[in-house]
């Protein structure tokens, strides 16, 4: 009876403290909460309440490591000491596949190989570029539109209507005229959706998939181009075939620009994907006011100094505006059915978001 009554009574053990209190229940709890997703949770109110909640701790952390990093560099600035290295964010590019055909400075297999390639005769020998634009044989209503874009763009541009003319027949006929190169603009459902570009005599052949294409009427404030030669950029073609595409598209445009014109063409490569645009560099004049010490009343103020001029530079787009993604890569003119491919697309390829080929 005495050992009942203990037990309901007092609770207390043999030497007299009360007993300590199981918490394996409530720390199950915390890593319950703390492991508790949003996605788990069935009542919309309770989850968006969870996922504002976490959503603000973690603006909270974000702000403390922000405020750390800037005392620590505070400190290190007092101290005369260098500042910590700053971290470098992972990202899809600087964290790509490694490739074995990555061109590198001293190749010089590489360098040896562009004196004697296709493309030598324009980018080497002084050759002037002469381009031939045709479309498909079905061209939709925004086909011509695009062409009259391309024809501002690349100089020593002629185009020349498709009609019912197969398309080796008007590569030997650009052969006799001694053009350089043809582009053809493929068009399907009224939208031009491919380019394909033949370098002459000897080829390649390259076939762009063609997305995203804003002509110039449709980009507000856009420029109105002059007939003066644009520069010419090249960004990130690093592989041995984004070199080669490089170089072809390089062929289209004549190796002398003229600054004077402020012309700017840009193929920019991202992840596989071309992105081109047009743009002209403007110098406008604006007046600075410098906030000097401000000056007490009744003092002299003829030593203050009155705005001065400041020149900036900006960027005017001029269009078109489009994304090009490479399909295949043959040697020689064009030819599909006995034709060498030197590079074709595939979808099995696509097995990493971290693999690239330009």
């Amino acid at each position: 009876m005495g050992d009942k009554r203990k037990k309901a009574g007092g609770g207390r053990d043999d030497d007299g403290t009360p007993p300590q209190r199981d918490n394996i229940h409530t720390d199950g709890e915390k890593k319950l909460t703390k492991q508790l997703l949003p996605s788990t949770i069935k009542n919309k109110e309770k989850r968006s309440a969870v996922h504002a909640k976490l959503k603000h701790q973690k603006k909270l952390d974000k702000r403390k490591k922000a405020k750390a990093r800037e005392a620590a560099e505070k400190l290190a600035l007092e101290l005369g000491q260098d500042p910590p290295p700053k971290k470098i964010p992972r990202t899809i590019e600087n964290t790509r596949e490694a490739d074995e055909t990555v061109c590198r400075p001293d190749d010089e297999e590489l360098f040896a190989g562009n004196d004697v390639d296709e493309f030598s005769s324009v980018l080497k020998d002084g050759q002037t570029p002469k381009i031939l634009i045709t479309t498909s044989r079905f061209h939709s209503t925004r086909g011509p539109a695009f062409i009259s874009d391309l024809l501002s763009v690349i100089p020593n541009a002629h185009y020349y209507k498709r009609g019912t003319h197969d398309l080796k027949k008007i590569v030997e006929y650009a052969r006799n005229k001694d053009f350089t190169s043809v582009i053809v603009v493929h068009t399907n459902r009224r939208e031009p959706d491919a380019l394909l570009i033949i370098g002459l005599p000897d080829g390649p052949t390259a076939h762009f998939k063609l997305s995203k294409l804003t002509l110039r009427k449709d980009i507000k404030n856009h420029g109105n181009p002059t007939s003066h030669k644009p520069e010419l950029v090249l960004n990130n073609f690093t592989t041995r075939l984004g070199h080669r595409v490089g170089r072809l598209i390089h062929s289209l445009f004549q190796q002398d620009p003229n600054f004077r014109g402020r012309r700017v063409v840009t193929f920019h490569n991202q992840r596989d994907f071309i992105f081109f645009r047009h743009h002209r560099y403007i110098f406008e004049s604006k007046e600075s006011k410098q906030n000097d010490a401000k000056v007490g009343k009744g003092k002299d103020t003829k030593d203050e100094k009155g705005p001065q001029e400041k020149v900036i530079a900006r960027l005017q787009e001029c269009g078109p505006r489009f994304t090009l993604k490479l399909i295949s890569l043959q040697h020689g003119t064009f030819d599909t059915k006995g034709g060498e491919y030197e590079w074709v697309h595939k979808p099995e390829m696509d097995t990493s978001r971290r693999r690239f080929f330009l």
